[in-house]
């Protein structure tokens, strides 16, 4: 994300903070601004599901005696308790100028439909607005559109299908010209689908063959030819957001999706994770192409594709791209990749020191490139081709959404509070 204003560089807990307001409920979704509004998702458990609910796990086997075949093991019991909980999805709007609540809504109340990963949440995916209405996408909870002033205008429900090793879900809308774009990557039934964002209707659906359980959020790319709707799982996609007909696909390789795209007009940039002995993938893609741009029998090079590195730093957070340059940001360790965007080679490889795990993904204000851990840390570094942390900034929180911009202030949402950052 790039930003600008007279927005501040330096910021703790009691520096540059204008104002703070606790929060309730979990959520690790992003904040979102529209004028004088700030948007949040959070899931709430009214009611943990009982003791008696969880099965008895089986005691671990003896080793088997010396020279014996090993014996079969018992088949663990499913825990289906999360059927026995009970949440509460919210969205709620805040006065950006004092923090103060204006006014949520309650979507739902009830048991979940899947299961989620322990450290997770069920309101993962940050909501989108225009200046019209809101829509909070709660996952396989569904879908649901509110006018500006907290009514509800209409609801949708997607279907609820299993997710890879019961992780939840986590790829956010995208709203276009009156028409919101939800990828929905699970192991059962993956599809994309476009609906009209006045009143929910279905504008197209298409399945999406091969692809499993992903957590990137689909980008819109205006290059010099055209309008796309570009998606990354197993494949990248790339979709005529009117239609939804496949204008090209890329067989990326590599493992799961969290990361989105970046651009600019003539060339888009794809990336996958890597995993631990396993480096992340990224590819730049010619803006204009069509069909299978996968290149043939491992190459790095196809009509379509530009170039490609397997071996290279692209971690959870989505790349930053700025001045031809592409910064990656590795999801652990605080190594900071630059690239040059025009031919993939490798300006500089460094580190900054201390850093945790990286989930939100870093901005540039000006010559500075910023980016903060979940511990609330903040690095500055110096923008170009040399690598220089220039200083850090600390909040007391715990940090996996990213930033939102209001003006000349940041949004930052904590698990315990909600943080307006203002010279």
């Amino acid at each position: 994300m790039v930003v600008s204003g007279n927005l501040p560089t330096e910021w703790n807990d009691s520096l540059n903070v204008r104002w703070k307001t606790d929060l309730t409920g979990d959520g690790w979704s992003s904040p979102i601004v529209l004028g004088d509004k700030i948007f949040i998702t959070s899931a709430f458990l009214e009611k943990a599901a009982p003791a008696s609910a969880k099965p008895v796990q089986s005691a671990p086997q003896a080793p088997p005696a010396p020279g014996a075949l090993p014996g079969s093991r018992p088949q663990q019991p499913e825990d289906n308790s999360y059927k026995e909980e009970v949440y509460r999805w919210e969205l709620t709007c805040f006065d950006v100028k004092t923090g103060k609540e204006l006014w949520k809504q309650v979507a739902k109340t009830g048991a979940p439909r899947i299961k989620k990963n322990g450290q997770s949440s069920y309101a993962c995916e940050t909501p989108v607005a225009d200046g019209k209405r809101v829509i909070a996408y709660f996952g396989m909870t569904g879908v649901y559109c509110y006018d500006l002033n907290g009514k509800l205008l209409w609801q949708k429900d997607l279907g609820a299908f299993k997710t890879l090793n019961d992780w939840g879900t986590g790829a956010s809308p995208v709203l276009y010209k009156d028409v919101l774009y939800v990828q929905v990557d699970n192991e059962e039934n993956s599809f994309i689908i476009a609906l009209d964002a006045v009143n929910g209707n279905e504008k197209w659906k298409v399945n999406r063959e091969g692809e499993k359980t992903g957590y990137s959020t689909p980008v819109i790319w205006k290059n010099k030819f055209r309008t796309e709707l570009v998606t990354i799982g197993k494949s990248a996609r790339s979709y005529d957001p009117v239609s939804g007909k496949l204008n090209w696909e890329l067989k990326m390789g590599g493992d799961m999706a969290l990361p989105s795209p970046v651009s600019d007009n003539e060339h888009i940039y794809l990336g996958k994770t890597g995993g631990v002995n396993k480096p992340g993938i990224l590819y730049s893609v010619k803006a204009g192409v069509d069909g299978n741009i996968t290149p043939a029998d491992s190459g790095l090079v196809s009509n379509g594709v530009e170039w490609t590195l397997k071996e290279t730093g692209v971690g959870n957070p989505s790349p930053l791209l700025y001045n031809g340059l592409l910064y990656l940001l590795s999801s652990r360790g605080g190594e900071v990749y630059c690239l040059d965007a025009k031919t993939g080679a490798q300006i500089y490889k460094a580190k900054a020191d201390k850093v945790g795990a990286c989930w939100a993904s870093p901005w540039i204000q000006g010559d500075k490139i910023f980016f903060y851990d979940e511990k609330g840390i903040t690095q500055v570094i110096q923008a170009g081709k040399e690598f220089k942390v220039l200083s850090q900034n600390k909040i007391d929180d715990k940090f996996w959404a990213s930033i939102a911009v209001a003006g000349d202030a940041y949004i930052f949402r904590g698990t315990k509070k909600l943080y307006c950052v203002k010279k």
